[in-house]
């Protein structure tokens, strides 16, 4: 028997499999990754010598009203890192200048104090101006343009409103945006619910190139791009994080050249060979990604490569807080996986509903696997309401695995499926 340790929460959980049954585990080099360099001065390095454009305290110069778009309590973001590190090379640019933090949390809930003590320490919070994007207070925003898909592109005034505007993020595989990082600080970040909704509408999810680890010919990257370009996204500074959440490498400067070479680093560490199983488990990298089912899908979509055409997959995902949205749970909750599919093609790109990706990936995804999902928070009823099996414990998830797909069945262990870029 052997055991492997799952990302769970703020911790791991156990999963035990006999060897005989254990087909490949998968694990992205990235968690292996040493960095030659420590966090700060990786950081430092990067903002020395950004990627097409001149450095910060450069750009500082004359510059008044100054924009920070920093990510929300959902993202593992090191901001007690780098954001003083920014704000101290923007003021070195120009110590007068009126500097905001805008904290990007799309349809997310709006960041506690608490939460922002824990993400940018006491100092930022206490000495610093931060503002929280409410994507459903139609107040906050302007709008700049339409997009390529035809969605209207209204954006945060604070970001609209200032002369140099700047994010800060990390870079992942991402479910339906390629890579997580550079313009997704703006869309969803700091747009509209109008604009994030029709983003995301049935149409451009269903995309054949709406997936993990594809750019190209991506609709809802293309917006992305448009919208951040828009708003005159001026400089960009995007992490890479290992297993522990720490930096292993950083890169600083223009828009779409300094995400290019992230996402070539990570496109480097995350791809992994596709080794099809019966039952695949999988997780969606523990806190903060797992605090609720609705982000859970991102690791769903990695464990749906390796489950092949029929495979069970197991889920472990803490959801902490639930599910995730009341309009998420409505939806994963009013039928089957294909009466879900059948309700949400039907709603036009401008009437898309908040939240409906999620279950559309889901749906997708349950119209071909038993999905299991190991949870000691959620009602296992509500678990069953949305087409999955309740479990939890990994075990006792693997147990009932067997008993669909048979006791010599091959597993694939995925620790972090958010992590993984199966090629």
């Amino acid at each position: 028997m052997k055991t492997f340790k799952i990302p769970y929460y703020k911790g791991t959980v156990d999963v035990h499999v006999a060897e005989e049954n254990v087909k490949a585990v998968v694990t992205a080099k990235m968690h292996e990754y040493k960095a030659a360099k420590g966090e700060t001065e990786l950081i430092e390095e990067a903002l020395a010598n950004p990627i097409g454009t001149k450095t910060l305290p450069e750009l500082a110069k004359g510059k008044n009203k100054i924009v920070i778009v920093t990510s929300d309590h959902t993202r593992a973001v090191p901001s007690k890192i780098t954001l003083p590190i920014i704000l101290r090379q923007l003021r070195k640019g120009n110590p007068d200048a009126d500097i905001t933090i805008l904290i990007a949390t799309g349809l997310h809930r709006a960041t506690t104090e608490e939460e922002q003590r824990k993400m940018f320490g006491d100092e930022i919070v206490d000495n610093e101006k931060i503002a929280i994007n409410n994507a459903f207070d139609h107040e906050q925003f302007v709008k700049l343009c339409d997009l390529p898909s035809g969605a209207e592109f209204f954006v945060n005034k604070i970001a609209a409103q200032c002369d140099l505007l700047i994010t800060e993020g990390f870079i992942e595989p991402h479910f339906f945006a390629g890579f997580s990082g550079g313009r997704k600080s703006i869309l969803p970040g700091i747009s509209s619910s109008t604009t994030i909704n029709e983003n995301h509408c049935y149409k451009n999810m269903a995309s054949p190139y709406s997936k993990t680890g594809i750019l190209k010919g991506n609709p809802i990257h293309k917006d992305m791009v448009t919208a951040a370009r828009a708003v005159n996204v001026q400089f960009i500074l995007n992490v890479a994080l290992d297993a522990q959440k720490k930096v292993i490498a950083a890169f600083a400067g223009d828009l779409e050249k300094a995400h290019e070479k992230g996402v070539e680093f990570i496109r480097s560490l995350s791809q992994c060979e596709t080794t099809v199983g019966d039952i695949v488990i999988s997780s969606n990298g523990g806190y903060p990604l797992d605090q609720n089912l609705y982000q859970s899908p991102k690791g769903v979509s990695t464990a749906e490569v390796y489950a092949g055409d029929n495979g069970v997959i197991i889920m472990c995902c803490s959801c902490s807080e639930g599910m995730g949205g009341t309009n998420f749970e409505k939806l994963i909750t009013m039928g089957t996986p294909d009466e879900i599919d059948a309700y949400l093609s039907k709603i036009p790109p401008k009437e898309t509903i908040a939240e409906q990706w999620c279950p559309q990936v889901f749906s997708r995804i349950l119209r071909k696997h038993k999905l299991i999902l190991v949870t000691t928070f959620l009602d296992p009823e509500l678990v069953k309401k949305a087409n999955m099996i309740p479990a939890s414990t990994p075990d006792e998830a693997l147990e009932i695995a067997y008993k669909i797909k048979g006791k010599d069945a091959k597993v694939v262990i995925v620790p972090d499926g958010v992590s993984v870029l199966a090629v």
